[in-house]
């Protein structure tokens, strides 16, 4: 069904104000044509079938305007109101969802390691080339999106087995336990651990073994031994989804998630309402859309798994608000869904007076539409009257995120060049989005 304010709509109310016209007209040509010869003044007439003529145009508009309103009313609430044709064939998306599955499984990458064992998987990116000396080789961070991609598609056929992937990221895992990043060496860090271990768990993999390695993970993630991760609200909301999934018992979740509240700040330029910045504590930076948005999914499914806090939950809406009141225009290409980068610095273990350097890359459009499709976005915009304000921004994110890609791929631009990569974790981000926006738009048909 279209939605208020259409094109649509807009011809279908402009077709009804002619009815309703002539339903008026056709009751004065039948009063005028039945009434007695016998008034006084054919005037009388006229007047007597004219204005049962206007009554029965108003009745008929009214009555055509209250089903429009109950309509819009139904759309607004969520029920699911039926197309009012039915479809002719599949959309778009359907497409998407295959062409990347099938660029997956060309790109994906087997190499038997004379120590792991055989490796099945994807780099950090598509595309690479190593060269004519070896295959490329799989890492955690690709193989981990690789698998929360396979899952996402649910592809119903087993020429890229979950089962086969599951494996390699056991065998990927670090002597020591946990696992890192290829520019992070041997040691492991805890946004990277925190991602495979969401991908495994959402592949099933043994709860005990999750257990054990999330436990490595908590132990490793505090204010003493990785101080720089605790101060950035990426590595912080990562561990966050990643220990949800994986160990939703932990007793380290209240921690980071109050961590988590205490590091928002207040942005006078929009209500003085409650935001994020890069950071969680004093040098915060600027407040961002990109950081917001991942604060805001975090605590969404927190309060699912925890339940909620009064304070936990103010900060939750008013992130919600402070991304419903971006001031720019148009929403599909608006400054708060520009892509960013960052850096993950931290002393290295063997030599503190140098630094591990970590580059990361954030493909904003899409937290803002996992952000604004929260159930806790949704009831915050229709009890603020908001509905088309959030409308807006959500369409304008998902066009945003669908503009990106290509044959399902999502591509990211090198820094001072035209080269372009495929970062696996661009695709998955990517493709979700666009499928948890499609589940929300369905209406039955």
């Amino acid at each position: 069904m279209s939605e208020p304010g259409t094109p649509v709509r807009r011809l279908v109310g402009w077709l009804g104000g002619f009815s309703c016209l002539a339903a008026g007209y056709g009751v004065f040509q039948f009063l005028f044509s039945v009434l007695p010869d016998g008034i006084d003044v054919q005037l009388a007439q006229y007047l007597i079938a004219g204005v049962s003529g206007v009554g029965t145009a108003a009745a008929a508009w009214l009555s055509a305007a209250l089903v429009r309103a109950r309509a819009t009313e139904h759309i607004r609430a969520g029920v699911l109101v039926p197309a009012p044709t039915p479809l002719s064939g599949p959309g778009p998306l359907p497409q998407v969802f295959a062409s990347a599955y099938d660029t997956l499984l060309d790109q994906v990458s087997v190499v038997d390691d004379p120590v792991r064992g055989r490796l099945i998987g994807w780099s950090h990116a598509l595309g690479e080339d190593p060269g004519e000396s070896a295959p490329v080789r799989p890492t955690s961070v690709g193989t981990a999106y690789g698998l929360h991609t396979v899952l996402e598609l649910g592809v119903p056929e087993g020429r890229l087995s979950t089962g086969a992937l599951v494996d390699t990221l056991w065998r990927l895992r670090l002597p020591d336990g946990g696992w890192s990043a290829r520019s992070q060496g041997s040691e492991p860090r805890p946004e990277v651990t925190a991602q495979v271990l969401g991908a495994l768990a959402r592949a099933g993999a043994s709860p005990e073994r999750l257990a054990e390695e999330a436990a490595r993970c908590e132990a490793g993630f505090t204010l003493e031994l990785d101080r720089s991760g605790r101060q950035l609200t990426h590595v912080v909301t990562t561990v966050l989804r990643g220990l949800l999934r994986a160990a939703p018992r932990s007793t380290a979740l209240p921690l980071l998630r109050e961590a988590l509240v205490d590091g928002a700040i207040t942005d006078p330029r929009r209500d003085h309402r409650r935001c994020w910045g890069h950071r969680l504590t004093t040098d915060h930076g600027r407040p961002s859309p990109l950081h917001t948005a991942q604060a805001v999914v975090a605590l969404d499914r927190a309060a699912r798994v925890l339940g909620e806090s009064a304070n936990a939950r103010a900060a939750r809406e008013d992130g919600v608000r402070w991304l419903l009141a971006c001031p720019d225009a148009p929403h599909h290409a608006c400054l708060d869904l520009e892509n960013m980068w960052e850096e993950v610095r931290r002393p290295r273990t063997d030599d503190p007076s140098r630094h591990e350097v970590l580059n990361v890359r954030h493909f904003t459009a899409s937290w803002v539409v996992r952000a604004l499709l929260t159930a806790g976005a949704r009831e915050i915009a229709r009890e603020d009257g908001l509905e088309d304000g959030w409308r807006d921004r959500l369409d304008g994110a998902v066009a945003a995120v669908w503009a990106g890609q290509r044959d399902g791929i999502w591509s990211w631009a090198r820094d001072d060049t035209t080269e372009l990569r495929s970062p696996m974790w661009m695709t998955y981000q990517g493709l979700s989005a666009l499928r948890a926006h499609a589940v929300w738009m369905y209406q039955a048909g």
